[in-house]
């Protein structure tokens, strides 16, 4: 068995070569076919699995696991939980996508090692535990990170022009990147924290390797491995390693020389090289060949933004179609419509959160034909848009494997000088992002209004009771949901107004502020789907109605007399609306006192059907 490998990988790179040579003794080599099933969901976890060759595919048959569809390759392994705890279970089913070479620990050779030798045991136990945690810190639920947090002490050196820089060896980015995360430490929100931006860019570079590689000028072997590392990261692996700051100088080539990196030195790792041997495998000759930052770097935001559209859209499909639902629920219950603030004549509260839906629901289309805008992509311009250092194909060819890759329907901008530095898409996208904050600001308004009290508000609704309003007022509760909601709305408002001066600022062939742009984008697109899906599902769909204060408020409110007018007549209307200003009494009561309509004449005219024009 190679003990080379070992160091490699995070849960060993602390032991000493002797410890290395007496674990090595405790695994088994195991090959797989390709197609071979490794595992399947509802199997007993009982191997570490270290892949030494070739590539697995993880995939779930539900959502609710934290990795539905990912690839492993090799120094990368699976299965880590089974030293920890025995008897959990696969959630996934793990097949070999190529021949596979791997050498694997049992839980129970593990047991034996403990026993034998309690010291090398205790340290993997230990990285076990650090590496889990730190796939929860960093939020790996979401990213599906495959976090590498462990120091070897090895080192490795890379330089750039402005010289010599030393590196841990653990990590995939290189001196470029190096030097972003000590120049931007601005607002602690890293590329890392945006997964569909780093799938996008990964995609691109997939998308350049595959074209350079049909146009002739890129090696196959090196195109290869490229691809390799795209995919992975594509999956969500090694988002971890993507640690430049949103908010950069240089517009964006930080952010583009970190995914440079990180795959180039991935790629090294599949082909069975060092980090850094970048004579193989070079971050600038090849994975960034044929591009600059300035068509590479806005393509990848284009192609994230075009994959964000789905997520948003369908938090709002999901709130619209609760709404309707609660529209359908309060279909008879009677209650005052209200216009600035005083009653107005009555509806239901049904009509009510129906218009809700709909005023909201008109966004789904403008969020979808928003996005098209940004089916127009520049790749292919480089640095200023006139194509040079690309290959006259590369720009069509690219187009052609992007549209493969990510099965958008893109296409090259008919002008890319003028496609280099325009971020007018971005300005349009934000303003519908703002329209929908807003949008969704005034409903919770109307929500927050529409439940006050409990005893000296609207009290037309009841909120479900999410936690204690007040340290000091005992029985308080909030409408904290809206609430949230509300300072959401603020927050995408003002992100809008960033968006706009970042696109206003561009100079002549290049817009230097997309970096700000692409963050307050992506953050409102974050932003707005997790608080939709909070508003629904802990607040809207809970609401019920307060159905005897919504008819208490009817029966009193001056406002009833309007909808009784064809009834009773003007005359009768305002003596009757007069009378109950002076007194205090109902309107209901007034009309059965003056004997103008029976009780029965006054329930029968007080239907929903029969009370509202609007159908």
């Amino acid at each position: 068995m190679d003990l080379a490998f070992f160091p490699h990988f995070t849960l060993f790179s602390n032991l000493t070569e002797q410890e290395i040579k007496t674990l090595s003794q405790y695994f088994d080599k195991i090959s797989y076919k390709k197609g071979d099933i490794i595992y399947t969901s509802g199997q007993t976890r009982d191997k570490l699995r270290l892949i030494i060759k070739g590539r697995i595919e993880v995939a779930a048959e539900t959502n609710d696991f934290e990795e539905p569809t990912t690839i492993y390759g090799p120094k990368q392994f699976l299965g880590e939980a089974a030293l920890l705890q025995e008897g959990t279970l696969h959630k996934a089913k793990a097949v070999a996508v190529t021949n596979v070479e791997m050498i694997v620990l049992t839980r129970q050779n593990f047991l034996k090692l403990m026993k034998e030798h309690q010291e090398i045991s205790c340290k993997i136990q230990l990285n076990i535990g650090s590496y889990v945690f730190s796939k929860l810190s960093r939020g790996s639920s979401h990213n599906n990170v495959q976090f590498s947090g462990y120091g070897s002490g090895k080192k490795r050196h890379e330089h750039d022009l402005l010289g010599d820089r030393e590196l841990p060896d653990e990590v995939y980015y290189g001196v470029q990147t190096l030097r972003a995360l000590e120049n931007f430490n601005i607002t602690g929100v890293t590329l890392r924290d945006f997964p569909i931006f780093i799938k996008g860019l990964a995609q691109v570079k997939k998308a350049a390797a595959l074209a350079n590689c049909e146009i002739g000028i890129l090696d196959k072997e090196i195109c290869e491995h490229i691809v390799m590392a795209c995919d992975e990261i594509i999956a969500g692996h090694w988002h971890d390693q993507f640690l430049v700051d949103m908010i950069q100088g240089g517009a964006g080539t930080s952010t583009n020389m970190n995914a440079n990196e990180v795959i180039a030195n991935r790629a090294l790792e599949l082909w069975g090289k060092e980090k850094g041997q970048y004579n193989f495998i070079h971050p600038n000759n090849h994975v960034n060949l044929g591009q600059s930052t300035n068509d590479a770097y806005p393509t990848a935001i284009r192609l994230a933004a075009l994959q964000s559209v789905p997520g948003i859209v369908e938090a709002l499909e999901e709130l619209c179609a609760t709404l309707s639902e609660k529209g359908k629920e309060f279909s008879d219950v009677i209650k005052m419509g209200r216009t600035q603030l005083q009653d107005a004549v009555p509806m239901t509260l049904g009509q009510e959160f129906e218009a809700f839906s709909v005023m909201l629901s008109e966004d789904i289309e403008r969020l979808r034909e928003g996005s098209k805008l940004f089916l127009e992509l520049s790749i292919g311009g480089t640095a200023i848009g006139t194509g040079i250092n690309s290959h006259p194909k590369y720009a069509a060819t690219a187009i052609k494997k992007i549209k493969e890759i990510t099965g958008l329907n893109v296409v090259a901008a008919p002008n890319l000088i003028e496609a280099t530095p325009d971020t007018g898409a971005f300005v349009m996208f934000s303003g519908i992002l703002k329209r929908l904050a807003v949008k969704l600001s005034k409903t919770c308004n109307d929500l927050r209004l529409l439940s006050s009290g409990p005893r000296c508000g609207f009290g037309d609704i009841n909120l479900p009771p999410m936690q204690p309003g007040s340290s000091i007022m005992p029985g308080k509760v909030n409408p904290v949901i809206p609430e949230v909601v509300n300072q959401v709305a603020f927050q995408v408002i003002g992100n809008d107004l960033t968006v706009t001066m970042g696109s206003e600022g561009g100079q002549l062939q290049l817009n230097a502020f997309e970096p700000v742009m692409v963050f307050n984008i992506f953050q409102s697109v974050n932003m707005l789907s997790r608080a939709m899906r909070t508003l629904t599902r802990l607040c809207v769909k809970g609401i019920t109605a307060n159905r005897e204060a919504c008819r208490r408020a009817v029966e009193h409110s001056i406002g009833l007399v309007t909808a009784l007018n064809p009834l009773i007549g003007y005359e009768n209307s305002t003596m009757i609306a007069k009378e109950a200003l002076e007194s205090g009494e109902s309107v209901f009561n007034l009309v059965l006192k003056h004997k103008l309509l029976t009780k029965e004449q006054l329930e029968e005219a007080l239907k929903p059907e029969n009370m509202l024009s609007a159908r």
